[in-house]
């Protein structure tokens, strides 16, 4: 579970990546959609036949059942992973090959890549087995943070600015990750609630942000509508 859903996480990105670099979104056979729908997937199937299901053997083949969606993943992340790359190497549209935002095309690796380890981290050294007793909390605080910082990518291509490091949403992971450090000294699963709800709101206070700013460019209103002048006037 921990690695399919951080490889749709991070094809997702990717997908933004290279758009962010050549200036043009492109769709493939297999792509990110695909493997997210696979997830889904995956996930209903471990709702409906719980750990046992997974656990059973696959005649002939002889492997357990939760082997084939890992493997499923892993070829598709190859494919999909190898066309953006051959894009993102390839070279950007900006000067001497670089970004839309005239930055260095590897640049937007440094976000997604801190996300991956800070996950990978925490999950290899938590001491009361973090992910694996509350796998959806903690796939959805990392969640939050990952669909922040493409959402900054999506942004930083529309408006061709650059992606800056330095972000609210590793606050999140890093409060995990310093507790960790200092031999947990409050509790794991708090810790893990209070990033949850931190990163939760720190991407829908960035996505109010976003909507206002461009609202406010474009002189529109956002969910709502403004009472006409004349309108007003009759009653």
């Amino acid at each position: 579970m921990f690695f399919c859903c951080f490889a749709g996480t991070f094809m997702f990105y990717c997908a933004h990546w290279q758009t962010y670099v050549s200036g043009t979104l492109r769709f493939g056979i297999i792509d990110v959609t695909e493997v997210q729908i696979f997830i889904i997937i995956m996930h209903l199937l471990a709702v409906i036949g719980g750990p046992p299901f997974w656990q059973s053997m696959i005649p002939v083949l002889n492997i357990q059942v939760k082997i084939f969606p890992a493997l499923c993943t892993v070829a598709g992340t190859i494919f999909s992973c190898t066309n953006y790359f051959r894009v993102i190497f390839t070279g950007g549209v900006g000067k001497n090959g670089s970004t839309i935002a005239g930055t260095s095309v590897l640049s937007p690796f440094l976000h997604i890549g801190s996300v991956i380890t800070l996950a990978v981290m925490i999950y290899k050294k938590s001491a009361v087995q973090l992910f694996e007793k509350h796998p959806c909390l903690y796939i959805l605080t990392f969640g939050f943070v990952s669909a922040k910082i493409t959402n900054k990518l999506v942004v930083a291509h529309m408006t061709k600015s650059e992606m800056h490091l330095h972000d609210t949403a590793f606050i999140g992971p890093a409060l995990l990750f310093l507790d960790q450090y200092f031999n947990s000294f409050i509790d794991e699963y708090i810790v893990l609630w209070i990033a949850l709800v931190f990163s939760f709101f720190d991407l829908i206070r960035y996505c109010v942000s976003v909507c206002n700013q461009i609202a406010s460019h474009l002189h529109i209103h956002v969910f709502r509508i403004k009472v006409s002048t004349a309108h007003s006037n009759h009653h």
